[in-house]
């Protein structure tokens, strides 16, 4: 049974939210709904849910304002957005939930089935400390990236990122104080996350930051980092990498 309380300050979503509630297969308890800031942190401290949909923004605030209430974070979270596409960015990077107004049903059962699987406090306490990091400094290489092994997870500031390499389902992560991270994460959510972030793809199993490029070597096609490693540029990206190279 996980315990739920909605937290929105639109009736209509936190009835929506609720009916929905009804579709999905896990067994659920509605512990209490609110419509503010101040209510809902009440609801959290009076009666612990296991899950919370929360909305992003409120009368006297944001679901934001919220969460840095609270010193750790014991319950998942689940976010409810209308638009706000920094934030949208913002919860890519953190790898934390988000479902967009009108939520769809599919959507919705989605996320709950995902939020029943295990995650610890440490986990998640990551994750929304890297998401309220984001939001408060919108600096475009200063992002920090959420990475998850099978037993450890990371918060890395990009720009300490010099590249990602892909291979099927895994994606290497190298980081320019030499060290690598392996996730089960496919590049191509990398390359839409990071994009516009200073990062560029020359080739289709090769995400590369801009910044951590030292030339393009046109006869061998292929681009030299600065930790000095090589990455392939396929044919039709090399008109790409040479504007990157000049624009630097």
């Amino acid at each position: 049974m996980i315990k739920v309380a909605i937290i929105d300050d639109e009736e209509g979503s936190i009835e929506l939210t609720g009916n929905l509630l009804k579709l999905c297969e896990t067994p659920v308890q509605l512990v209490g709904t609110a419509s503010s800031v101040e209510s809902g942190y009440q609801l959290l401290l009076n009666h612990p849910p296991d899950l919370v949909f929360l909305d992003v923004e409120m009368k006297d605030g944001t679901g934001f304002d919220l969460l840095k209430r609270f010193e750790t974070i014991s319950f998942k979270v689940i976010f409810i957005t209308a638009h706000q596409e920094f934030a949208i960015a913002a919860f890519k990077f953190s790898a934390l939930d988000y479902l967009l107004k009108p939520v769809s049903p599919p959507d919705f059962v989605a996320a709950v089935r995902k939020a029943e699987q295990a995650i610890s406090g440490e986990e998640l306490n990551v994750k929304l400390q890297a998401l309220l990091y984001n939001i408060n400094d919108p600096s475009r290489n200063r992002k920090k990236v959420v990475l998850k092994t099978s037993d450890r997870i990371y918060a890395i500031y990009a720009s300490d990122i010099i590249r990602f390499e892909s291979d099927g389902s895994y994606t290497t992560v190298y980081l320019n104080d030499g060290k690598k991270i392996v996730v089960s994460r496919l590049l191509k959510e990398f390359d839409e996350m990071l994009a516009p972030s200073g990062f560029a793809r020359p080739h289709q199993s090769h995400l590369v930051n801009i910044e951590q490029m030292f030339c393009f070597a046109r006869t061998e096609s292929h681009i030299v980092m600065k930790d000095n490693s090589i990455v392939p540029v396929s044919a039709r990206k090399k008109e790409l990498v040479m504007s990157l190279i000049q624009a630097r």
